[in-house]
């Protein structure tokens, strides 16, 4: 069929008419017409890019860049198709890509709020948050009523630790936008930061209302429902939100921690492994080519890797697996951080240690130490219980009694741990951090107590929050000298109590089958589960729980009033 002579004028005339049936919301028609006039003119400038832009809007993410970089192949030179590129590519977590095209908008146009705010999302998600908030702030500047930039400066705001101003943030957005689910959702994040759960569950409820099929927002529905104590409605919040998006890793995640608090443990640790999809963990999974061991093949007569994740209190409480592994008729080959490596070395059924970081011997499958659970299908009946499973070493232990007796006599020796590690690039673990963690001042009540000398184990920055001084407030302080666990664990061996927040130190008291009280969060860690004052994985530790989110007078107070009973207790100091 030959092509009609007024072709030009015809091909005007169609794109006129798709144009107005795009502008009149008829996509399906006007991108049938965009579709024809390509079959006339391939390389139809006009159509390719406007077909694009539907293809973006319709959520065709990939069709609708292909489209947009055949019209920038023709005319480089427009900063919008730039722009909704990089949209795209940011969409698909493309963030590098992204990037270069708003750069390439704003080097045609460099007052374009769009592209502006496009580059701040590439940023954000290049974990670049000062520079995002920089272009945010610029799109806002020239453009105040852009309510998708204040919406998107709140989550930067966020991702900065500045949870108050991300809320006035979000709420620029609404008043511009009050219909706008995004941040309706971000509002609550932000409150959610500022322990006001039950604000952030209003928020939450109000994006669902407005956009039901809001994956993100029945996900954080779930994590205020935690907060909340509403353990049963966030299973079926984070169930919502699988229905619209099954692939969401981090609801997974967080189903699995609900779960495990719960105490069902075999629906917990299969869930558990979804961590490998998270984006913040992605990059730490380790690539071999032995396969990996989930209790589905038998490893008798083989060599199998077991490896430190995540945190060193999850290296202390999961090491204990290795000796059911040994049983199995495997040798053990065991990697962990440099500063467990020589407490490691009393553990039971490690036939070879490795400090992360070093060459590995041969080995024909692995296992990351937090799947160890799953691969023995432990329950909560089945948790391999027996303590001590790590020692302190006998000499320098004896060294730390003769020390330790110099000092004036005193009823009860007692360590002490107030703050968790701080990890304030990570948002999660920065609001986890802060939960878990409390001031030194706030153990005033406990270090009231006669009878009792305190012996700070309080490593890192919060360290330096203890008063300097002669015995200052009756705590002793020999941190400097305590290089790595096994240093500490010869100090803890040597003490009646260790009074802990949730962290490392405690999971080392437990492992050492030395008395430990820890000082909980209401959030609680998935492994305290819930409402409990003791544990299955530590016969001599003993919880004491805040009974509303932020409560730690009351958790002071119910240890303070522990340590009396305890002192009482005691036989007097010999002097």
């Amino acid at each position: 069929m030959s092509k009609p002579a007024n072709l030009p004028q015809q091909l005007d005339h169609m794109l006129r008419q798709a144009v107005a049936l795009q502008h009149n919301g008829a996509f399906a028609e006007a991108e049938a017409l965009y579709r024809e006039i390509l079959e006339l003119k391939p390389r139809h400038f006009d159509a390719l890019q406007l077909l694009g832009s539907l293809a973006l809007q319709a959520g065709r993410l990939q069709e609708g860049i292909e489209l947009l970089g055949k019209a920038l192949a023709i005319n480089a030179k427009q900063a919008p198709l730039h722009s909704n590129l990089a949209y795209a590519l940011n969409a698909l977590q493309r963030f590098d890509q992204a990037l270069a095209g708003a750069d390439r908008a704003l080097a045609l146009q460099p007052n374009f709020p769009d592209a502006l705010n496009n580059r701040g999302n590439a940023q954000a998600g290049l974990n670049l948050p000062l520079e995002a908030l920089a272009s945010f702030d610029r799109a806002i500047a020239l453009m105040p009523d852009f309510a998708q930039a204040w919406n998107n400066r709140a989550c930067v705001l966020r991702d900065l630790g500045r949870s108050a101003d991300a809320l006035a943030s979000c709420d620029h957005a609404l008043a511009l936008q009050p219909n706008y689910p995004d941040a309706w959702s971000n509002r609550g994040n932000a409150l959610s930061d500022l322990n006001q759960p039950q604000e952030a569950e209003r928020c939450y409820q109000r994006a669902l209302e407005l956009a039901p099929a809001f994956a993100d927002a029945w996900n954080n529905l779930g994590l205020t429902q935690i907060d909340l104590n509403q353990h049963a409605q966030a299973l079926l919040s984070y169930e919502r939100a699988l229905t619209v998006n099954p692939a969401a890793a981090e609801t997974h995640w967080n189903e699995s921690l609900c779960l495990l608090q719960l105490g069902q443990l075999e629906a917990g640790w299969r869930k558990y492994e979804w961590r490998w999809e998270r984006s913040r963990i992605k990059a730490s999974r380790r690539a071999f080519a032995q396969p990996l061991w989930l209790g589905d093949f038998s490893i008798d007569g083989k060599t199998i890797l077991l490896h430190a994740e995540q945190g060193l209190g999850d290296t202390l409480q999961f090491c204990r697996y290795a000796a059911l592994v040994s049983k199995l008729g495997a040798k053990v080959v065991l990697e962990v951080p440099s500063e467990l490596k020589r407490l490691m070395s009393t553990l039971d059924g490690v036939d070879q240690l490795i400090e992360a970081g070093q060459t590995l011997p041969p080995f024909d499958c692995h296992c990351p130490l937090l799947s160890l659970p799953l691969a023995f299908k432990t329950d909560l009946a089945s948790i391999p219980a027996q303590t001590p499973y790590l020692f302190a070493d006998p000499q320098a232990a004896r060294e730390w009694h003769e020390r330790i007796a110099a000092l004036p006599a005193a009823r009860l020796k007692v360590g002490l741990v107030w703050a968790g590690g701080n990890r304030p690039h990570v948002a999660e673990l920065r609001k986890n951090d802060a939960r878990r963690s409390i001031a030194f001042e706030r153990l005033a009540p406990i270090l009231d107590v006669p009878n009792v000398r305190f012996f700070s184990l309080q490593k890192g920055h919060a360290a330096l929050q203890l008063p300097r001084g002669e015995l200052a407030f009756n705590v002793v302080d020999y941190t400097e000298e305590l290089d790595d666990f096994a240093d500490t664990a010869a100090l803890v061996a040597n003490l009646d109590l260790v009074i802990s927040v949730d962290t490392s130190t405690a999971h080392l008291t437990g492992a050492l089958d030395k008395p430990v009280w820890i000082l909980n969060r209401f959030d609680t860690c998935w492994r305290w589960m819930l409402e409990r004052a003791d544990t299955p994985w530590y016969a001599q530790a003993r919880l004491f729980r805040q009974p509303a989110l932020g409560d730690w007078d009351s958790v002071i107070r119910n240890a303070r009033d522990a340590l009396v009973a305890l002192s009482a207790a005691a036989k007097p100091a010999a002097h």
